[in-house]
């Protein structure tokens, strides 16, 4: 069978467009490995209109209780290729090797962790290494755990963490916090936050699981070594894009170039919305407009496509 739509992706913009696709009807499929995305592991949402503060993985559970009353199919698993198909339309392969078809498709799948690259990162994935604080603080309780990253999202993290952990450490390679001061405030107040400046993660070591990491001061010049039993990475985010790879355009950072109007790529068919585009602004809100917007304009597509068949 040969839907009319495919969308990729369970975050704002691919739900909001799933929503939107599914108002107008059209036969569309809906594949994401989980309903979880950036959003979901947000600690608080403070500018979703109508609501003043909600958690992300609140957030994104109503979106997808909202979308599951619509007429969609949804299917649990990653999309890992689009091919344009010979004729008309265009072929999804997912990680599982099944194959659907859709006339058009709408690219939603967000943005993935930035890695470190460090010795031992990929060893202790699961075992102690993790990008998701929200997801595994809980396991790390009256641990001592390293946060990666001086900035909200850092800060954010090893406030969520200090719940349920001993100690954090926070690694900054710069000399500089870029955190909002409020959030230092709190971090500091807490008294189980410590900050590292001019830091470099240079390994991560254990037996079975993470039990001490490696890093050198780039101020002073020296190495050290430091016992923890975790490690959370909060360096940013990379658009996980490489499914179209070769088929839409991208910009420098990696991001599809979209017609801002329309959410449409530079190939007939394919639209894309959300942080996988070149849109400016990260925003919750604005991803979720530009599904809208690439589903109405999905929905145009297919019709003028129908239409001249």
């Amino acid at each position: 069978m040969k839907y009319d739509l495919i969308i990729i992706g369970g975050g704002p913009a691919g739900i909001t467009g799933g929503i939107y696709a599914a108002r107008k009807k059209l036969n569309t499929l809906l594949l994401t490995s989980d309903f979880v995305g950036q959003t979901g592991k947000a600690l608080h949402i403070e500018n979703w209109p109508g609501i003043k503060n909600i958690s992300g993985s609140e957030l994104i559970n109503n979106f997808a209780e909202h979308l599951r009353q619509f007429e969609i199919e949804i299917k649990e698993e990653e999309a890992v290729k689009v091919e344009k198909l010979a004729q008309s339309g265009f072929q999804v392969t997912t990680k599982n090797s099944n194959v659907f078809e859709a006339e058009a498709v709408l690219v939603a799948s967000g943005r993935s962790p930035r890695l470190l690259n460090v010795i031992g990162e990929e060893d202790y994935v699961g075992r102690g290494v993790s990008y998701c604080p929200i997801c595994d603080a809980a396991f790390f309780k009256n641990k001592r755990v390293i946060v990666v990253g001086g900035g909200n999202s850092g800060f954010g993290a090893a406030m969520e963490l200090i719940k349920y952990a001993a100690k954090v450490f926070v690694f900054e390679f710069s000399s500089l916090v870029r955190a909002d001061e409020v959030i230092q405030e709190q971090a500091k107040a807490s008294g189980k936050i410590e900050v590292f400046l001019n830091v470099r993660l240079q390994e991560i070591k254990g037996n079975n699981k993470v039990e001490s990491v490696v890093y050198n001061d780039t101020a002073a010049k020296r190495e050290y070594g430091l016992p923890v039993d975790g490690v959370f990475v909060e360096i940013g985010s990379v658009p996980a894009a490489n499914i179209v790879k070769g088929l839409v355009e991208f910009n420098e950072a990696g991001e599809i170039k979209t017609d801002p109007r329309t959410g449409q790529t530079s190939t007939p068919g394919i639209f894309a919305a959300g942080d996988i585009t070149d849109v400016k602004y990260k925003q919750v809100i604005i991803a979720s407009g530009q599904g809208a917007q690439a589903a109405l304009a999905a929905y145009e597509y297919i019709e003028k496509m129908k239409n001249a068949k």
